[in-house]
């Protein structure tokens, strides 16, 4: 693939930073090496000397003297090499990605840790969008991509959805005001993105089936589009076996995945990946050298010693338990709705994630009514509205979270609802 031919002005104006190289080849090199060259701070100055990280029901994440001192330092920008090679065999037993045994040039795998995977969203949209681009996602979306896609001043094309993702006939609808063979044209209007929120999409919780997948990637070959697989709740699939990935089916290298540990390990910690052709990771990556420089190695070696010490069968013992915390969470929540919004709402039963979204009846838009009225009957949902493309569209839809609150709590909470919602017809 040409690659080239994806990248914003700024994007393909990156160099690399000698000084950051030095730290990827310091890294990599064995403790005789004497280096004059960093300018890092020397680590016996601070004040930080050890630590214990007590693990439930495991063993505990010990960082002794030596440790600590390379969790405080600076570190590389792909991510420490043995969290990055952890992930990468992860990546690899998970997904088997046709690219992995590429060439660097024709797309081969690349793995790099980003601050959250919205770091690597927000860093992927700005090295693949120009003002005026055409970028097709489904809505309703997450906010966060609109917040990061909405500044760069392209045209974002809504593409049709429903509770199994996005529509691929309506994709097909899309796409067809164009030639595919202008994709290839210098100045073409053919949208080169497209993005998607796979499993548990936030808000609707829509999961795509693994036949619309292929439909999709299918489209993306045609019309030589890269496909952003946004997918924080991969990890947070109730029914096994889970769906196959973008990145499984992934011959031409043309996906780009951005996965999560903030719903599985800890949300402060701030650990994301980005996976995806080399060509685009590397990119990212001098993004990344010239603004946050590397994800905070602290947290780096604290995750990447738990991951060792489990293993990858312990880590997939965890995520099971992590499943089944939230399945029975969204079973809470589907009996509540059932005994009391029944009659006022409709909704799907997500398969995925940790959001069930509801369309009110009778009520065309829930921004006023959630906003205003709702904190009046202590409860608080978050309207529809605020995951359009143009968030003053009225919108019938809230977004109900059932991760924090109690199966109590929750039932209350939509009691206090279907009386809002009848006070309010």
């Amino acid at each position: 693939m040409n690659y080239a031919r994806f990248l914003t002005a700024v994007s393909a104006a990156r160099k690399p930073s000698a000084i950051r190289l030095l730290t990827e080849l310091q890294q990599r090199s064995p403790p005789s090496l004497i280096s004059l060259a960093g300018g890092a701070p020397n680590p016996n100055t601070f004040p930080f000397q050890s630590a214990t990280v007590r693990v439930k029901g495991g063993q505990d994440v010990v960082l002794d003297e030596a440790l600590m001192k390379r969790a405080l330092q600076y570190s590389g920008s792909y991510g420490i090499p043995e969290l990055v090679s952890w992930m990468k065999d992860l990546q690899k037993s998970l997904h088997n990605p046709p690219t992995a045994d590429y060439s660097p040039e024709r797309g081969q795998m690349e793995m790099c840790v980003t601050t959250g995977s919205q770091e690597g969203l927000c860093k992927i949209f700005e090295m693949l969008v120009n003002p005026g681009d055409n970028v097709l996602l489904d809505a309703p979306t997450y906010s966060g991509t609109l917040a990061a896609l909405q500044p760069l001043g392209c045209n974002i094309m809504n593409v049709p959805s429903d509770q199994h993702g996005m529509i691929p006939g309506d994709l097909r609808k899309v796409l067809a005001r164009w030639d595919p063979t202008d994709a290839q044209k210098p100045d073409c209007t053919v949208p080169r993105v497209l993005y998607t929120i796979p499993n548990g999409g936030n808000p609707t919780g829509a999961s795509m089936t693994y036949e619309r997948k292929q439909e999709v990637y299918e489209l993306a070959r045609i019309y030589d589009m890269l496909i952003i697989e946004d997918d924080p709740y991969y990890f947070l699939q109730f029914e096994k076996p889970w769906a196959p990935t973008f990145l499984s089916m992934d011959v031409d290298g043309r996906v780009l995945r951005t996965d999560s540990f903030s719903k599985i390990l800890s949300s402060g910690l701030r650990i994301g990946f980005v996976t995806g052709p080399k060509p685009l990771v590397d990119r990212v990556v001098l993004h990344i050298q010239a603004s946050t420089m590397h994800t905070s190695t602290f947290t780096q070696i604290i995750v990447s010693q738990l991951l060792q010490n489990w293993g990858r069968a312990g880590f997939l013992t965890h995520i099971d338990g992590v499943i089944e915390f939230y399945r029975s969470q969204r079973n809470a929540m589907l009996s509540s709705a059932d005994r009391w919004l029944r009659d006022v709402a409709e909704w799907h039963p997500p398969m995925a994630g940790m959001f069930l979204w509801i369309k009110l009846k009778d009520i065309k838009d829930t921004q006023r009514l959630i906003m205003e009225r709702a904190l009046e009957k202590e409860v608080l949902l978050v309207p529809g509205g605020v995951f359009n493309i143009i968030s003053s569209d009225p919108c019938p839809y809230v977004r109900a979270a059932f991760s924090l609150s109690t199966p109590q709590q929750i039932d209350e909470a939509f009691r206090r609802l279907a009386d809002l919602i009848k006070d309010a017809a």
